[in-house]
């Protein structure tokens, strides 16, 4: 029988969602076992956790009731380590990576910086003096810029990054003219870019992106592949058996026409990794946001304040 790992998270609304449709229903324990009530996290997973679900009932799946699914993403994982672990509200069980959003650094249309070389070359030369925006502190745009940062040699600790609650927020402060330049998802620069406000130079994913005329960061130089990604987890104490039918929807899932194609409509890429090859990518994905939160001053050290595994500091 495999070894159960699992990953502490710092979101209160895990545990609350872990606690939503497990009421018992008809058919004894075979069928408990392989129902699923998918739940997201928290608003901004809300679509794809609706999503995942409208393909697991297509895929044959019982969702509504019974063994409880968590939807969450990197956010999650970025608040855990900024709150040092506080607020860990159980331990869950990592099932699979679903989605994520490719993220773009743009300029205003009438910037002299002409292209991501010049941007980088200004951000290695004076980070302090080189403005930039997205969202909240701490959160993926933030990260995308201490990733950046670097991968180009420049000071992580001096990068200027002002987060707003909205991507409009930091539109409006990028055209502005309170920072340089701004991350975020593509999905919500794509207006802008459309109208001609802002320019894009540069898109987080490895591979270029159709319609849109921007290099990827590893073309640019910058040893960054990087997404905003979603995955989802079972609970605290999920049985064995019960993880393995959840392994079973989630490939089930990722695997179906009706998967990739609500991921085009909605502008996402399909991130498929489920079961032990999602928990060591997940492994490096910790240690790689904590580095990163490190570099940019926002935590003291690289301590673990998540765990998964073996992990037996208490969390």
């Amino acid at each position: 029988m495999p070894r159960r790992r699992f990953i502490a998270w710092g979101l209160g609304a895990i545990a609350a969602a872990a606690g939503c449709g497990a009421e018992r229903v008809s058919g004894g324990a075979e069928v408990l076992r392989t129902r699923f009530s998918v739940n997201p996290g928290g608003q901004q997973w809300a679509r794809v956790a609706r999503t995942f679900g409208g393909v697991a009932r297509s895929a044959g799946f019982q969702t509504g009731a019974g063994t409880p699914i968590t939807v969450v993403g990197l956010p999650a994982l970025s608040a855990a380590e900024l709150n040092d672990g506080q607020g860990v509200a159980g331990v869950t069980t990592p099932l699979a990576r679903l989605s994520g959003e490719v993220e773009v650094v743009v300029v205003p249309a009438a910037s002299h910086l002409k292209d991501f070389g010049d941007f980088g070359a200004q951000l290695l030369a004076r980070p302090a003096q080189t403005p930039v925006t997205g969202g909240p502190q701490g959160e993926p745009d933030h990260l995308l810029f201490g990733l950046i940062a670097e991968g180009l040699g420049a000071d992580t600790r001096q990068v200027d990054y002002t987060g707003y609650p909205s991507g409009n927020e930091a539109a409006t402060a990028l055209l502005a003219g309170k920072a340089v330049a701004a991350a975020g998802p593509l999905s919500e620069w794509r207006f802008n870019i459309g109208r001609g406000r802002v320019r894009a130079l540069a898109v987080s994913s490895a591979q270029r992106l159709p319609g849109l005329d921007a290099p990827t960061l590893l073309e640019s130089g910058v040893r960054v592949d990087f997404t905003n990604w979603v995955a989802a987890f079972g609970p605290d104490g999920m049985g064995e058996e019960s993880r393995e039918w959840a392994l079973r929807m989630c490939d089930d899932v990722l695997g179906a026409p009706g998967w990739e194609a609500a991921c085009r409509a909605a502008g996402w890429l399909s991130l498929p990794l489920v079961g032990d090859d999602f928990e060591r990518w997940l492994g490096s994905e910790v240690a790689r946001t904590r580095a990163v939160l490190h570099g940019l001053g926002l935590i003291n050290s690289t301590r673990a304040t998540t765990c998964w595994g073996s992990c037996g500091n208490g969390h």
